[in-house]
């Protein structure tokens, strides 16, 4: 049979300060009772047990034993609580938690958290309209539920590191509390220095950065559920100013509340020039794309009935008809000066994540815009993909090796290897591929490189992946001269006919539909 739920009931909550006498008795008969002092210092005595009274000391009684108190300094003062408990299930008789059934110290630290309960509850003893009551009662739950976690068992604290892990699940719960480090140690009963040190070790965060975050995902899902005021929302996962949520806020999110819950509404009217990929994967219809009168506009993502503006004419401002409620730009915008004006048109949200980050800047549109669980089933339908293709490629390609031209009229630039670049993440990590050893000689961190006549000519790949960047020709088909020059017909992978054509957009891109899409061409061609 399971244990039987019970709370705690007040009976009473004194206070005495400033005694003439120097001595205090007193029986508590069928009540447990609680002493905590505030000030001085003195000695109890309760059934043979003599106990040193000092600032912050917590003593309990358990029923029917006479307490005397001594009181050995000028100024005393303490807090006395008098409870019984209640049975809520099917037992008559009322039961209380072990560590009480004693005579003897609690902890009940901090120090401060304890008084200020303490004092709330005392200054409303003798209110007695029902909500009142209710509430005191409740004050007083929360009071005990403090003293139980501070002196549970060891048991349950094998060791420091359990113990900070405990206080972030006591912070998951209880984080609209105004939280200090200090606090949070004395709950771990770790000392500061190792808390804090433990405490970044598991989750990555200093403590109050941590518990903001906590509040911010709690705010989040109260903007998108509910109708509440900003105001109360902010004071609800524990905010009391609320300029300084909208700040932690837009720090966190990348807008406003304000901005957040509209972007949760089903009308919501996004403008992402270069992130339409994302928006597009999580079932969004931007109001408007971006093109460019040389390269075009991203076919792959079937966005025909959407209206098209060039990033670079210098007339962003036609934006302003399709009334857009929100724009996303990220680090790629900043080459158009015309886009550097939108924040006059609609709030903005930037994203700093770099572009092989995919990922990242597929959750923050999913959070912006509710969209979290089509998210995780996108990405597990990539990883699915990945998985099939590398497995086949293992098999038909074993051994040979790949690079990525990317071609104009004034340049050939080699992509670099699996950690940065539109197409090395794909090829080389996500699809195992091997890259040629001109892709391992590029400098750390380079995405592409352009190739010198020398090293072209050295570029013997069994397979090469091309495209065609029109922005410098000066006249149609330019950018193509070099595949009828005797350095490129000389290149094993032409003679060998393993050079694959792909599209330019589809392959100048970070998101999942172009990663997916370049998948695709590469199975097509080696699979």
């Amino acid at each position: 049979m399971g244990k039987q739920p019970f709370m705690y009931v007040l009976q009473e909550i004194l206070y005495f300060a400033q005694f003439s006498e120097r001595q205090w008795q007193t029986n508590n008969n069928n009540d447990y009772t609680l002493f905590i002092i505030n000030n001085g210092h003195g000695k109890l005595v309760a059934a043979g047990e003599t106990i040193k009274l000092a600032e912050g000391k917590c003593v309990i009684i358990s029923p029917d034993n006479m307490t005397e108190i001594s009181i050995e300094s000028e100024c005393f003062s303490f807090y006395q609580l008098s409870f019984t408990t209640i049975s809520l299930g099917d037992s008559k008789q009322p039961k209380v938690h072990e560590i009480f059934s004693i005579i003897g110290e609690l902890r009940c630290l901090p120090v401060s958290q304890c008084n200020n309960q303490l004092e709330i509850i005392y200054r409303n003893r003798l209110m007695n309209d029902e909500l009142s009551i209710f509430e005191q009662h409740v004050r007083f739950q929360e009071f005990m539920l403090f003293i139980l976690q501070q002196n549970l068992p060891k048991l349950h604290q094998k060791n420091d590191r359990q113990s900070v892990e405990h206080s972030i699940n006591y912070i998951h719960e209880h984080y609209e509390k105004d939280w200090t480090v200090e606090q949070l140690s004395h709950i771990a009963d770790v000392p500061r220095w190792n808390y804090s040190r433990l405490f970044k070790e598991i989750t990555g965060h200093i403590p109050l950065h941590y518990l903001n975050n906590i509040r911010i995902d709690r705010a989040k899902q109260l903007l998108s559920t509910t109708n509440d005021r900003i105001f109360e929302i902010s004071q609800t996962v524990g905010f009391n100013n609320e300029y300084y949520f909208n700040r932690r806020f837009k720090e966190h999110v990348g807008v406003s509340p304000g901005q957040y819950r509209k972007s949760h509404s089903n009308s919501i009217r996004i403008f992402a020039p270069f992130l339409e990929d994302f928006l597009v994967a999580l079932g969004i219809t931007p109001i408007a794309q971006f093109s460019h009168a040389k390269w075009g506009k991203q076919e792959y993502l079937d966005l025909q009935e959407v209206p098209d503006i060039d990033v670079a004419d210098g007339r962003m401002e036609q934006i302003l008809q399709y009334k857009p409620n929100l724009i996303m730009l990220n680090a790629g915008v900043e080459r158009w000066d015309t886009c550097h004006h939108l924040n006059q048109l609609a709030p903005i949200c930037h994203f700093s994540h770099p572009g092989e980050d995919w990922r990242s800047t597929l959750y923050k549109i999913a959070d912006l815009t509710g969209r979290i669980a089509i998210m995780k089933d996108v990405i597990r339908q990539y990883e699915h993909t990945v998985h099939d293709a590398r497995t086949i490629l293992s098999k038909s390609v074993y051994g040979q090796t790949v690079a990525f031209l990317r071609i104009s009229a004034n340049s050939i630039s080699l992509y670099a290897g699996p950690e940065c670049g539109y197409t090395g993440p794909i090829l080389y990590r996500d699809l195992g591929l091997m890259p040629h050893p001109l892709v391992w000689n590029m400098p750390h961190h380079t995405r592409r490189c352009a190739l010198t006549n020398d090293q072209l000519s050295k570029l013997d790949a069994h397979h090469l992946f091309i495209t065609f960047d029109k922005q410098h020709s000066t006249f149609e088909g330019e950018e193509r001269n070099i595949l009828t020059s005797p350095i490129w017909l000389a290149l094993s992978a032409v003679k060998n006919h393993c050079v694959y054509e792909v599209d330019f957009l589809t392959w100048m891109n970070y998101g999942v539909l172009s990663h997916s899409k370049k998948i695709e061409d590469v199975l097509h061609v080696l699979g």
